[in-house]
């Protein structure tokens, strides 16, 4: 099956070519694009050098716009499944055929990397952990099935969730446990595989210990909204992006009948 591998990036000038050196060492036939979410320093000259495909947004869109951007240009390449990597070097590339396995036998239209099955290398700030624990917990009560690491961002998607994503459901910051709700009630499948989650290269984190309470907040509020929306998901209100274009996704209101599309139609 033809594999788009998705790297996001913001400000990874320090880690971006040896992630792609990385990667390419461990898997040398697989395509890769490095979505630049508006970096400020050399982040796509260092990957396009590296060797990378690079689609450059005009300025900080954020991680879930910089994913959708990439997601749509898998898409209209004709890749059947993808793998969303991060441009830190958390994300251990020995990982990606355990991802992939599942997606391409076609046993989960979501793989979701566990670092909780498998190992996190490095120190998880408590309150961070609390708020991993809380939202598993109600991510396994919603979808019936056990979930361990919600906020995982390192994932295989079959083409069919790609296509489901780029039409407008992707959340612009980070995809948690409020996504894998939405997917459930959607009707996709997700399986958790074991990988080992390391830490960042080099740099400091988007995860900042200030922002711990908006993300509870924001994510409590965002699940109450994926409840409310449960019987239009179940209905297959979500499955109409299928058969609405040639390509696989809705034409946003008001575009001509050309498909084609920017970065910036990523954006909410």
């Amino acid at each position: 099956m033809k594999c788009l591998l998705i790297i996001p990036a913001y400000n990874e000038a320090e880690n971006i070519a040896s992630v792609i050196d990385e990667i390419k060492a461990l898997q040398p036939l697989v395509d890769m694009i490095v979505v630049d979410d508006g970096s400020s320093d050399a982040t796509s000259e260092l990957a396009a050098t590296a060797g990378a495909s690079v689609l450059k947004l005009p300025f900080n869109l954020g991680y879930g716009a910089a994913v959708q951007s990439g997601l749509l240009y898998g898409v209209e390449a004709g890749y059947d499944l993808c793998v969303l990597i991060d441009g830190d070097g958390q994300h251990d590339p020995r990982f990606i055929s355990d991802l992939v396995a599942p997606v391409e036998a076609g046993l989960a239209d979501l793989a979701l990397g566990s670092r909780f099955l498998g190992k996190a290398d490095y120190p998880i700030p408590f309150a961070r952990k609390l708020g991993i624990i809380l939202f598993r917990k109600l991510a396994s009560v919603i979808t019936r099935q056990q979930i361990t690491d919600p906020t995982s961002g390192f994932q295989a998607l079959n083409r069919r969730l790609m296509r489901f994503f780029v039409n407008d459901n992707y959340p612009y910051d980070f995809p948690d446990a409020d996504t894998l709700i939405r997917l459930y009630f959607a009707g996709f499948t997700i399986k958790e595989i074991p990988v080992t989650i390391r830490p960042r290269l080099r740099g400091e984190s988007m995860h900042s210990a200030g922002k711990t309470l908006y993300y509870v907040y924001k994510m409590l509020f965002s699940i109450f909204i994926a409840l409310t929306q449960r019987r239009v998901l179940m209905k297959g209100d979500s499955d109409a992006f299928r058969d609405e274009t040639a390509n696989g996704y809705r034409k946003p209101v008001g575009d001509a009948d050309d498909h084609s599309a920017s970065p910036a139609k990523t954006t909410r």
